[in-house]
């Protein structure tokens, strides 16, 4: 047997359209890469163009197949033209990955009004709304993957992050709402909920005195995870190989929500 053929029968995408938002940031940046060299071809949407262009050309330069667009997915007049615009462009939507998110880090009690609407309308009014748009164009053809980034804070919360929190423990309700309303259609939902990933957002945090050693003892690997650890779910996720998979949330945290690191304990190892 051609054991190289058979896995790319399996988790191959040739021949898939993916669309993602927020695209160009760390997460979205790796899972692009990873969809566009398994295989995809991806449609990059981003509030900077620039950056999704940039990033379409170093995919292209790579052998893989990418185009950029521009999307703010808080603006509901930008999501319909552009979903109708890539579906122009290759016929068709075969994955959706809802990347896009905001955040600002401060206590509850300091919460202004415009500031919970700004992470609201991106985390999770666009994600429901970028992906009522896509099932709708899935719908025509009875087929279709979607995969919403959560984060550990949908289920364990961080001092400072309640309206991001509150945000992405919405976006699991809307895969389970997805998953629930659009199996009889062909279409599935799941989510991918990232633990402490190391990124240019969340490089400060690693380089605090006081949080980076807090998160470390919490995470059973005792280490911030790499956006590139996130692809091997995002390809499984969007292949052929997850087609009895919906409506559930897998945690990448490096051993977080399990317990972190153990006291200590007697061991001969």
């Amino acid at each position: 047997m051609d054991h190289g053929a058979y896995l790319k029968s399996v988790f191959g995408l040739e021949g898939k359209t993916a669309m993602i938002t927020g695209a160009a940031g760390g997460i979205g940046a790796a899972i692009s890469e990873g969809l566009a060299y398994a295989g995809a071809e991806v449609a990059l949407c981003g509030r900077t163009l620039e950056k999704c262009q940039a990033l379409a050309d170093r995919i292209n330069a790579n052998g893989g197949k990418a185009t950029a667009y521009h999307l703010d997915v808080s603006d509901m007049s930008e999501i319909v033209p552009r979903v109708e615009e890539i579906v122009a462009r290759y016929g068709k939507i075969d994955v959706l990955f809802n990347v896009a998110g905001i955040n600002k880090r401060e206590g509850l009690l300091d919460v202004e009004e415009e500031t919970y609407d700004r992470i609201m309308n991106t985390n999770l009014k666009g994600v429901y709304f970028v992906s009522q748009a896509v099932a709708r164009e899935m719908y025509k053809r009875k087929s279709g993957s979607i995969i919403n980034i959560g984060s550990h804070n949908d289920t364990a919360m961080l001092g400072g992050c309640s309206v991001y929190g509150a945000a992405k423990s919405g976006v699991i309700a809307i895969t389970r709402s997805l998953a629930v309303e659009c199996a009889r259609y062909g279409i599935r939902c799941n989510a991918i909920s990232p633990g402490h990933i190391i990124t240019e957002l969340t490089q400060v945090s690693w380089d605090s005195p006081n949080r980076a050693p807090y998160m470390r003892e919490r995470i059973a690997m005792e280490r911030g995870g790499q956006p590139e650890e996130l692809v091997g779910m995002a390809i499984l996720l969007a292949s052929d190989a997850s087609s009895y998979m919906t409506g559930q949330t897998y945690h990448i945290d490096g051993g977080c929500l399990c317990g972190g690191t153990p006291w200590e304990y007697d061991t001969k190892y």
